[in-house]
């Protein structure tokens, strides 16, 4: 699937409308992980350089009422840019209207304006979440070209990607969508083979597509993480209190009979009897979880025994921490699979969005995996072999 991108498209003068991804926690108007706004730099940089008046959109958490604006505007994000990029980034707190329209109508060559969050559309009937047409026909006029760069909203149908896309002739992908399609998209479509899943995370049911998918792409999948009780229980396993789908087992089972031994479960973990970062805690084997303990990371053989799979191979797609990587106690298992994606040379190693990227970023290998995505919910929809309207909106060359 070749895709139009930044490189590809003459915006000399041109009023560049960019989706970006600047969906960053916060606590007040600090920013706790400004990995996303770094992210997007090497595409504004571009249209920079290529003399395009740059305009970037993008939203903030959720809003739903007048209320939940509070603590959502994106002004804060707007002056961290500013730093980043080593040049003003003119905010206007404004979604729509004559003091929007007049700033961009004023822009020189270069320049670069953040509107405010677009989910301030949502307030009175979700047109931005719900990709109200006159909406996305307005914010479309605003500019000549429309680049998206947005992977986290892939997924969705907004106004703001999907919106602006239908009524703009020129749509292109920016580096870091370029890069998503290039890594997770190739990972599922063509990878260098042998090619090892890892799925972890809190449960199956999250991951029930993603786990058929990758089934049928890829030579082992290993399993860690809570989802890792609901496919024990269904074997008959003591799983104790730890982390379970009740609900799922018929589909757990299922999967391990789909699998054909592809399926990897752990053979110890770290048990503990309550859940604390200075919880006491044992190591014990598949068969010897006691009933009032729970496991909170995959144990030592475990690790080893994947480490070893993990040794030969070309490509590798991870998502999903294999453990409670929060207490230092239970981040071994996710801290030593990432030791080992950091030491594999000739290996492609990606990350999917959410705590995977999270953990990887906390534990310091953030510069060591070859691509960790910006996308949570879209990289799970993209590991799945789903069609992204976010993607699809993008021009093919």
């Amino acid at each position: 699937m070749a895709k139009k991108t930044v490189r590809d498209i003459e915006v000399n003068g041109k009023t560049v409308l960019v989706r970006v991804d600047f969906n960053v926690p916060m606590e007040g108007d600090r920013i706790t992980d400004d990995n996303r706004i770094r992210q997007a730099v090497p595409t504004i940089e571009t249209l920079i350089e290529k003399n395009g008046k740059v305009v970037l959109f993008s939203h903030l958490g959720r809003v739903k009422e007048e209320a939940d604006k509070k603590g959502k505007s994106l002004a804060p994000v707007s002056e961290a840019l500013s730093e980043k990029l080593g040049k003003k980034v003119t905010f206007i707190g404004e979604t729509r209207g004559e003091k929007l329209e007049e700033a961009i109508k004023n822009m020189k060559n270069g320049d670069v304006l953040m509107v405010e969050n677009t989910r301030f559309e949502d307030v009175e009937g979700k047109k931005e979440s719900k990709n109200d047409p006159e909406l996305g026909k307005y914010w479309a006029s605003l500019g000549d070209v429309f680049v998206n760069d947005a992977f986290g909203t892939a997924h969705r149908e907004h106004a703001s990607n999907v919106g602006i896309a239908t009524n703009t002739d020129v749509v292109a992908a920016g580096l870091l969508l370029e890069k998503e399609i290039k890594f997770i998209g190739g990972a599922v479509e063509n990878p260098e083979r042998p090619f090892i899943a890892i799925l972890g995370g809190a449960k199956v049911s999250d991951k029930i597509g993603v786990i058929k998918n990758l089934l049928t792409k890829a030579d082992m999948v290993l399993i860690g993480g809570g989802m890792s009780y609901t496919f024990m229980k269904t074997q008959g396993l003591e799983i104790g209190t730890s982390l379970v789908e009740n609900d799922k087992l018929d589909l757990a089972e299922s999967l391990l009979e789909q699998a054909k031994g592809k399926l990897v479960l752990p053979s110890d973990f770290k048990v503990t009897k309550e859940f604390d970062k200075d919880a006491d805690f044992r190591i014990a084997g598949k068969e010897d979880i006691q009933k009032d303990e729970m496991g909170l990371d995959i144990g030592p053989k475990t690790l080893e025994d994947y480490q070893e799979i993990l040794e030969n191979a070309k490509t590798v797609v991870w998502n999903g921490p294999v453990g409670v990587f929060e207490f230092d106690n239970f981040a071994k298992g996710t801290l030593g699979i990432l030791e080992k994606l950091s030491n594999l040379e000739e290996t492609t190693t990606i990350l999917g969005g959410g705590d995977s990227a999270a953990a990887a970023i906390s534990l310091g290998y953030e510069h060591k995996i070859t691509h960790i995505s910006t996308g949570g919910g879209a990289s799970l929809e993209y590991l799945e072999g789903k069609s992204l309207p976010g993607i699809d909106c993008v021009d093919e060359l």
